[in-house]
């Protein structure tokens, strides 16, 4: 089977919660067979029996993306099962609200680790399977903060600025495999990992786009223009990330943007409090219960 066809051979990370969840979804619904894996194999197995999912369609496995050993397993597994593997999608993913001076070191390995080596031992993982047989396609989640740093999740954004770096680089070794590589780097969207940084003034610049983009938004174009024609870079929106590029590219030119930026953050954060009736903090005090294992 080829990655043109219909029903695609798939392994996806992060199926728990947020963007992997509902893309893993979205599969099964397509008719694609695909292996769904997460650190929390209860809270995936439960979800998985909520929504009907069966073998041999679709099989559930717990994977650590720190465990490199572990990645290789779960691609044997796809391979004893499925022949071949058509399609990785990396969507496991964490972060820590706040700022580098107020976090505890292992945020940093935590950010590193999970994000950044994650991806790359399943790109690592899955492209020699993919070299083997001659085609695959391997989709790494960047971040609109993978094209410019972000001031308030600064670990975050260096984590996908390395995320970024590596799949542009390693898109070019696999082409003339036959293996495609794309990143997609999607602005803020309305998951869990958006959530736990309302209470976070620091994190202000996440919300500073017009409106967060929905899970529904994102999975269109994965599973639309992404999977067809196997783009090196998608960038949702491109206005955005245009934008981002530029003060990359120039960072003196963040300076006048990023406090007009953060006061329509700190402004869209405050009317998210509002609405879930939770008091708007100012000032980092008091924070609502952040977890880092959020996608």
């Amino acid at each position: 089977m080829t990655p043109e066809a219909d029903s695609l051979r798939m392994l996806l990370t992060g199926c728990a919660s947020g963007m992997g969840q509902h893309v893993a979804d979205c599969c099964v619904a397509a008719g694609h067979r695909l292996i769904a894996t997460d650190v929390d194999y209860d809270r995936l197995s439960d979800y998985a029996a909520k929504r009907g999912w069966r073998e041999p369609q679709v099989y559930i496995e717990r994977l650590n993306v720190c465990e490199p050993t572990r990645w290789d397993d779960v691609v044997r597994l796809a391979v004893e099962r499925f022949a071949e593997l058509d399609v990785l999608m990396n969507f496991a993913g964490v972060v820590t609200p706040g700022h580098v001076h107020d976090a505890p070191p292992e945020a940093i390995s935590r950010h590193i680790d999970i994000n950044a080596k994650g991806t790359m031992f399943g790109t690592q993982a899955a492209a020699r399977q993919m070299v083997r047989q001659g085609h695959g396609h391997i989709i790494n989640m960047g971040s609109m903060a993978s094209l410019a740093p972000v001031p308030g999740i600064a670990l975050y954004s260096a984590s996908k600025f390395a995320v970024r770096g590596f799949s542009l680089a390693v898109a070019q070794e696999l082409r003339p495999k036959g293996v495609f590589v794309t990143l997609v780097c999607p602005d803020a969207v309305q998951t869990p990992m958006l959530d736990l940084q309302v209470d976070y003034p620091e994190a202000a610049l996440t919300f500073s786009g017009r409106r967060a983009l929905t899970v529904e938004e994102v999975s269109r174009v994965i599973l639309g223009r992404v999977l067809k024609r196997r783009p090196l870079e998608v960038i949702i929106p491109r206005s955005r990330g245009w934008l981002a590029k530029l003060t990359s590219a120039v960072p003196a030119m963040a300076a006048p943007l990023v406090p007009r930026l953060t006061s329509k953050g700190l402004a869209r954060q405050a009317a998210v409090q509002k609405a879930r009736n939770r008091p708007v903090q100012h000032d980092g005090a008091t924070r609502g219960n952040a977890s880092t294992e959020a996608r």
